[in-house]
């Protein structure tokens, strides 16, 4: 009974448009008033280990890179070059878009930012050569979905903390997968410019091609930094964003793309978005802590055995509840409430947590391009201007793309599994 008066609680106070770190605060505080085995201290105990680890602290600094990477002109240059290399395909954008939000997600890690960052640049770009709002839009919405899954991908850290597994582990389990996510757009983009003939630019001589890769090779940099790093064992994941952060800033400087004022609406950008996030963080580990504590992972594990005991059905169930939980909430707040009741279960069915952590923070992803949240929806439309309705219909034809990749990923684990044990991650 007081589990369910919990997620009633939860679930109403989400319903009233509650912030989601409140909504998650409030029932887990009355339930340690009113019991009376629980006590005050405990709970601050329990808030404040959330955030008191040492993974989680790359959560801001990653943050604070996707958003220095968004100004520094390090998209432009990406951009130039994936135009100068594929510019002369036809339907040419729509790969560049592909092209240049997998650059620029070693830097990023985050949907938002990414789709931020290319929606400024390609969406008007594609407007201008042919391409209607709706396809620019929508490859530029689906292709953000990039970013968060592979290295440095903030909802992997989350996941990883909140469930226990190694962060560089689930970092590497992401790559595959979002390779496929690319391959699946990529044949989107085909198969809609199959017969559009004049989607197509000169195509450009290997001097410019050369000059183009001049200019970009210094952001990709930062992947090299970021994930050779963590591979050769030099820092962690959570070192490696601070050194990420220092090579992205010192990059902007010999860009001259940074000035005072620009560097303090970065500097504050970043504090209210990571302090959102941490806050979020904070809550949900009381909540967690709260439904362990009344057996919610025993009782989710006994229902969903008494209802099949098939891992192929319980994957299939967990990703229809995802794709229905990633309509209402953000993926940060959707994995640090589920993924302790949801986990071990997982282990119960004998899936390996690395898989099921590519799929579950997948499923989420997806979520950011579905209404009523959908905040890269929101995001598209302020910075093209385009509404958020029109931005939508862009965005349903790559719902295929992206629930093919979701398919691929779910049922063949060793997708995921391949990378992390071949560099021998545990």
């Amino acid at each position: 009974m007081t589990l369910t008066l919990m997620l009633a609680a939860l679930l109403g106070l989400l319903a009233l448009r509650v912030p989601v770190a409140i909504a998650l605060l409030v029932p887990a505080l009355a339930y340690v008033v009113l019991d009376p085995s629980a006590t005050l201290g405990i709970a601050v105990q329990q808030t404040t280990s959330g955030v008191n680890n040492f993974a989680i602290l790359a959560v801001p600094l990653f943050i604070l890179l996707g958003n220095v990477a968004n100004v520094s002109g390090v998209s432009d240059r990406l951009y130039t070059a994936a135009v100068a290399y594929l510019g002369h395909i036809r339907g040419s954008l729509g790969y560049v878009n592909i092209a240049t939000s997998f650059g620029f997600s070693w830097m990023s890690g985050a949907a938002i930012a990414d789709a931020a960052a290319m929606g400024k640049i390609q969406v008007p770009a594609m407007k201008k050569r042919g391409y209607t709002e709706e396809f620019g839009v929508g490859i530029t919405g689906a292709s953000s979905l990039i970013a968060p899954m592979i290295p440095p991908s903030i909802p992997a850290i989350i996941y990883a903390v909140t469930a226990g597994v190694s962060v560089g582990a689930l970092f590497m389990a992401g790559i595959v997968p979002a390779l496929i996510l690319i391959g699946c757009l990529c044949f989107m983009v085909w198969w809609l410019t199959r017969k559009q003939h004049h989607l197509v630019m000169p195509r450009s001589t290997w001097s410019e091609r050369g000059k183009s890769l001049l200019g970009a090779l210094p952001a990709f940099g930062a992947g090299v930094v970021i994930l050779g790093g963590i591979l050769s064992g030099i820092f962690t994941p959570t070192e490696a964003s601070g050194i990420g952060v220092l090579y992205i800033f010192v990059l902007a400087l010999l860009y001259k793309s940074l000035t005072w004022r620009k560097t303090y609406r970065i500097l504050l950008g970043s504090v209210e978005t990571a302090g959102s996030v941490l806050l979020i963080v904070a809550a949900a580990s009381l909540f967690g802590w709260v439904l362990a504590r009344e057996q919610a992972p025993q009782l989710a594990a006994d229902f969903i055995l008494g209802f099949t005991d098939h891992p192929i059905v319980f994957l299939i169930l967990v990703n229809l509840l995802l794709l229905v939980i990633g309509c209402v909430l953000e993926p940060t707040a959707a994995i640090l409430i589920l993924v302790p009741v949801l986990g071990p279960v997982a282990e119960t069915f004998g899936l390996s947590p690395i898989h099921f952590g590519v799929v579950v923070i997948f499923n989420l992803l997806i979520g950011l391009l579905t209404p009523p949240v959908g905040l890269v929806l929101f995001v598209l439309s302020s910075v093209t201007k385009v509404p958020v309705p029109q931005v939508i219909k862009g965005v349903i034809p790559f719902f295929i793309p992206m629930l093919a990749t979701l398919v691929i990923i779910t049922f063949v684990p060793a997708l995921s599994l391949w990378l992390p044990t071949l560099l021998g991650f545990r």
